[in-house]
């Protein structure tokens, strides 16, 4: 195909003027020509590149800038660094010549992003020093990690044009990792469309189905929004409120969460929709105003009292302000109302992290201080040494998507907690020392245990003892990371120290014995007492758990271990992955790896795959391959961390082979109901059923059903056979329990 260079020239620069009218933050000379000569760099050492898509590589750079532009509303530098992102990692441009070029920010900037390029890649040593120089420039500077979040969201609008594995895999980091971060830096907007887009290459027939929905219901929503909202308007204008209101969809992926989690349909759905209220007022009449617009609201319809959330007196961490409601409607709809001010909502919609730092003249500087709160939190915890680089990812993940409380100390300053965060969690937030000599706590003038769970609005006195030390079993009272990693240092070094007592023990032992301390002989014993290193062998030994004496089963030579029978520990290959075909297979299995051949494989218990599912397949750690359902509830997150691993995987026919799935359903009970049920399964359908349970409280049953089925196109037929039983109102399949 013929490539029309005339048109593409025109486009970029259609493009590159797209971006300076985004760029409302630099309108100076200065700034433009900043701007410009990034622009001109960057067209100049991509030129010749292409995206999978076809089209020249200089476009993703010019929508990422246009992202942090417009919709971040970033700053000059923060432009020329979108500009620039790929440059040093993919050109011959050099960090000192962007330094030399554009100054000293932009330099460390630059780095930064270059090296963030490879967080999610194979092996978990890397990936762990990776993550960490990530979030070490994201606590430097945080336009670092917005800027590749503007980077992932351009990415994630083109996967359509990457192969189905890597849609799988950039989906799946999007969902575990990058769109949380996204909500705790308050970039609401952006993590709910890397959300929709993880959801849409994860679930397309859901959100097909989801977005269809949506579409189709536009006008009927539209109608319903202008009489809901028509008595608001008049009285707030009434009142001489100055307002804009919103009427908006939930996302596909919260419709979807909701779906799921309640187990409902698209229709039962109860808040598909929110309506925004926006007052134009000035700051310091804020909440005034928005209160006397929520006494409006609740004038015209009731406010379910459990729904009101108030983030205008207490700000969520990341800076989000907003006062919601959910009200009923005149047709008995649950509608939920957000009202917050203008300069609220561009918080909620750019991040609080986006402005707050680098506004000219800082107005913004004292709002910004749980941001900074957080961000120090992060470079505390990454002071530790994190050897177990996804436990280390597990729970940052688990520290950005947690919700939060707020407690006090003796003397009332607030502290902001996970939920779920206890005494101990508290007394490592005040200080290192003052956790690990923590004996117990005050809440509330009443004494209370290490593993209390605080509650919002507490207030916690912290009791010490200089003989306390951090214990293992103290891992079960703690939530947040900054308190694992403490208790972890600490027993780290206890264990060290005791490991050095042990090498002493071992040393004398040897000289005694005749052995040399050289490394194949310390391998060869630690091996055989099933110890992972060195340092485990001397801790045990230190600790009295190994008995030196009593190894038996060796001869020294010339001072070296020879074990009496059996390979040398350590020695023993390694499994590897089977790739003989299986050659009288009595039933058709699976098509894995990028050759489509017949290997050996198990089906994952976790979702229990049948014939006919969208599968892959997983390297387990003994060698052997797991399949596992697409949809896998496990899936995001072994994809996000092990993409490596993965294998694709597609069945070749459908096979007459059996496999056990189980069906959960709900309905009105009726006489005769049960009889129905198994007539329809082993009658009609001739499915073997293993087993059947079922309850009946209040006139309502709940029940489940094991049986042996084809593929997913008899499960399809049974479940829709089922459902058109009297009585029966739902029928799905589960997920086993992992």
């Amino acid at each position: 195909m013929k490539i029309d260079l005339e048109a593409e020239k025109k486009e970029i620069l259609r493009r590159y003027r797209g971006l300076l009218r985004a760029a409302k933050n630099s309108k100076s000379r200065e700034d433009r020509k900043s701007i410009r000569k990034a622009f001109d760099l960057a067209l100049d050492l991509h030129s010749g590149q292409r995206r999978k898509s076809g089209e020249p590589y200089i476009y993703h750079p010019i929508s990422v800038a246009r992202v942090v532009a417009g919709e971040l509303g970033l700053d000059t530098t923060s432009i020329v660094c979108a500009l620039l992102h790929d440059t040093v990692e993919d050109t011959h441009l050099t960090l000192d010549e962007v330094g030399k070029m554009f100054g000293k920010k932009e330099r460390n900037i630059v780095d930064g992003l270059t090296k963030m390029s490879g967080v999610f890649e194979p092996g978990t040593s890397a990936q762990a020093e990776n993550f960490r120089k990530m979030l070490l420039t994201l606590s430097d500077d945080v336009r670092v990690i917005l800027i590749k979040l503007a980077d992932r969201l351009d990415n994630m609008r083109t996967l359509e044009f990457m192969r189905p594995d890597k849609q799988q895999k950039i989906a799946s980091e999007t969902l575990y990792m990058y769109a949380p971060l996204a909500h705790r830096l308050g970039l609401y907007a952006i993590k709910s469309e890397l959300e929709d887009l993880s959801l849409k290459f994860k679930e397309p027939e859901d959100y097909e189905y989801i977005n269809s929905r949506l579409r189709k219901t536009k006008a009927v929503r539209a109608r319903f929004i202008r009489s809901f909202c028509a008595p608001i308007k008049r009285e707030l204008d009434a009142a001489g409120i100055k307002y804009e209101i919103k009427g908006r969809p939930k996302s596909i992926f919260s419709i979807w969460s909701k779906m799921n989690k309640q187990k409902v349909s698209f229709e039962e759905v109860y808040d598909v929709f929110a309506v925004r209220i926006v007052i134009d007022t000035e700051r310091k009449h804020e909440k005034t105003e928005i209160w006397r617009t929520y006494s409006i609201v609740t004038d015209f319809y009731q406010p379910n009292p459990d729904r009101l959330r108030d983030w205008i007196s207490l700000p969520k961490g990341n800076g989000y302000e907003s006062l919601h409601t959910t009200v009923m409607s005149p047709r008995g709809k649950w509608v939920e109302i957000q009202i917050r001010s203008e300069r609220m909502d561009e918080v909620a919609e750019k991040g609080f992290a986006a402005h707050w730092k680098y506004k000219e003249g800082g107005v913004e500087r004292a709002a910004g201080n749980q941001i900074d709160t957080w961000l120090n939190q992060i470079r505390g915890i990454l002071e530790g040494e994190e050897e177990d680089a996804l436990a280390f990812i597990d729970e940052f993940k688990m520290n950005l998507t947690t919700s939060e409380i707020f407690v006090f100390t003796p003397n009332g300053d607030m502290i902001t907690l996970p939920k779920g965060a206890t005494t101990l969690d508290f007394a490592f937030r005040i200080h290192t020392k003052v956790g690990s000599q923590c004996i117990g706590g005050k809440v509330n003038h009443k004494l209370v245990p290490l593993s209390y769970e605080l509650n919002s609005g507490d207030q916690i006195e912290i009791i010490t003892s200089r003989k306390q030390s951090p214990k293992e079993d103290w891992f079960n009272y703690v939530v947040t990371t900054n308190a694992k990693q403490k208790i972890r240092h600490s027993l780290k070094e206890a264990e060290r120290e005791k490991a050095l007592e042990g090498r002493e023990i071992f040393k004398k032992w040897s000289k005694k014995h005749g052995l040399l301390l050289i490394d194949s002989n310390i391998e060869s014993l630690y091996r055989k007492l099933k110890c992972d290193s060195a340092q485990e062998m001397y801790f045990l030994i230190s600790s009295g758990r190994i008995d030196l004496d009593r190894v038996k089963g060796y001869e020294l030579k010339q001072g070296k271990i020879v074990w009496d029978k059996g390979p040398q520990p350590g020695t023993s290959k390694k499994t590897e992955v089977s790739e003989v075909f299986i050659p009288n297979a009595k039933e058709d299995t699976l098509l894995i790896g990028e050759s489509m051949q017949k290997l050996d494989y198990t089906l994952a218990k976790c979702c229990n795959p049948i014939a006919g599912d969208d599968v892959f397949g997983f390297i387990t750690v003994s060698g052997g391959i797991k399949v596992h359902r697409q949809n896998c509830p496990n899936a995001t997150n072994m994809l996000s961390k092990y993409a490596y691993r993965m294998m694709k995987a597609r069945w070749t026919s459908k096979a007459q082979n059996q496999f056990q799935v189980k069906i959960s359903f709900t309905g009105i009970d009726d006489v005769g109901l049960v009889n129905q049920l198994t007539q329809v399964i082993s009658e009609d359908m001739s499915v073997n059923m293993q087993a059947i349970s079922m309850e009946s409280k209040h006139g309502v049953f709940a029940g489940t059903i094991t049986a042996l089925i084809m593929n997913t196109s008899h499960l399809k037929e049974l479940i829709e056979q089922l459902k058109n039983v009297s009585g029966v109102h739902t029928v799905e399949r589960v997920d086993e329990e992992v």
